[in-house]
């Protein structure tokens, strides 16, 4: 890989900031709401032992960020690139959730076009797993022109295999 996963990344609204062992807290404080999990294949997550599973992933994925408001300065969620295949020349994009107040804002596509715009300098397609019963976010990531292209389990760092559904952007597609 010649590129980074993790730049950070900003428009008008949000600021991407790598993650920081430091940021636990903080994050947690978002990801303690049981409402947050509440469609997700581990809606356990909102316990603080198994958020720190979680957060440890997200740190060894050395592609993690926390989502901070511009205009307030809080951090209101967490996301990551990970898995990238160069053979494929395909990354991923996901492990993605927002603090309740974050929702119905506009958030979730605006993080993701930032995203989409940096990766596609360097990939040519990305793949999101999203979870089989995650209505919520099959239909965002539906809104910003992803396919359904499988289904496939998939075992979250340190968790048990859960049924997600694949769906993919490719660079000429994105718009």
């Amino acid at each position: 890989m010649t590129f980074s996963i993790q730049p950070i990344l900003e428009n008008d609204l949000i600021i991407l900031y790598p993650l920081l062992e430091s940021d636990f807290e903080e994050l947690y404080a978002v990801a303690s709401d049981p409402k947050v999990w509440e469609q997700h294949p581990n809606k356990d997550r909102w316990k603080r032992e198994i958020f720190q599973n979680f957060f440890r992933g997200a740190m060894e994925s050395k592609g993690a960020f926390k989502i901070v408001d511009k205009s307030t300065g809080k951090t209101i969620g967490c996301t990551r690139y990970y898995d990238y295949n160069e053979a494929e020349n395909c990354i991923l994009i996901g492990y993605t959730f927002y603090g309740t107040d974050s929702w119905g804002k506009g958030i979730n596509p605006q993080v993701k076009k930032l995203m989409l715009d940096y990766i596609f300098q360097f990939v040519s397609k990305v793949h999101f797993h999203v979870g089989s019963n995650n209505l919520r976010s099959r239909i965002a990531i539906s809104r910003i022109g992803a396919e359904k292209i499988g289904e496939e389990e998939i075992a979250y760092f340190g968790e048990a295999p859960k049924l997600n559904f694949i769906y993919e952007i490719q660079k000429e597609n994105w718009k």
